[in-house]
């Protein structure tokens, strides 16, 4: 049966297993994790129940209850083990422009190889070792320009949001040509095409159709558009570095 202890995961050592002669091979909350996100990352999140895991291994379901009590666990170690994955040097550059530029890159390389984990990582609060890895690196690139922290955190909120609406947005776009079989480019032109094209001649929204026919980043790639949009956060947070405080 799960343990109902309300404490975090990071907080609850793990319990070891002894192994010997008869006795059935243990398993480890990395065991778990790893076998979860594979699934996830075939199936979804929604498959990566402890009765699939548990299949997956081998074993019954109720005894995986001792590595992972909670589902709420399972995710937390989920979220953890793919931000585990971002390649990042020991400490920032110094240049926190170019910090923050490889961080949102990496995050949005790790959300794409998982299409599970920028919705999780938005959907609940975690602070697994991993994550905290990723936000002190964030949090350091600032550091020594003269900022107080509240400025900081602001700033990599910024970054943050950026970030994970533009992974989920794109995520959402390859979902949708996965499920009509229709590639972005197909999908624009045949499917909602037709329907712009009324809308721009209808002449009821000119700001909408300026948006359509003058858009210089339309037809950028998807690491185009990212990289442009990711810029523009840069460009705002430097000018609020670089702007006098009003009262």
């Amino acid at each position: 049966m799960a343990d109902e202890e309300p404490t975090s995961i990071w907080m609850r050592p793990e319990r070891q297993e002894r192994s010997g002669p008869g006795r059935r091979p243990g398993y480890s909350r990395a065991q778990v994790t790893r076998t979860a996100v594979q699934i996830a990352d075939a199936e979804g999140v929604e498959a990566a129940t402890m009765r699939r895991i548990a299949c997956e291994l081998g074993t019954g379901a109720m005894s995986l209850y001792r590595y992972v009590p909670r589902r709420d666990d399972l995710f937390d170690l989920m979220i953890d083990l793919a931000m585990g994955e971002l390649e990042l040097p020991g400490s920032p550059s110094g240049d926190w422009r170019g910090d923050l530029t490889l961080l949102a890159r990496q995050i949005r390389a790790a959300g794409l190889r998982h299409p599970w984990l920028i919705a999780l990582l938005t959907s609940r609060p975690t602070l697994g070792p991993s994550l905290l890895r990723a936000h002190e690196f964030a949090l350091g690139a600032f550091d020594g320009i003269g900022l107080d922290i509240d400025d900081v955190t602001g700033f990599v909120g910024m970054l943050n949001d950026y970030v994970n609406s533009a992974v989920r947005r794109e995520i959402g776009w390859l979902e949708e040509a996965r499920r009509t079989g229709l590639d972005p480019e197909r999908w624009k032109r045949d499917y909602i095409g037709p329907y712009v094209r009324q809308v721009v001649e209808s002449g009821a929204f000119p700001l909408f159709s300026r948006s359509v026919l003058d858009s210089r980043t339309a037809h950028l790639t998807p690491d185009e558009r990212f990289q442009h949009g990711l810029d523009r956060i840069l460009d705002a947070i430097a000018a609020l570095i670089t702007s006098p405080r009003s009262g």
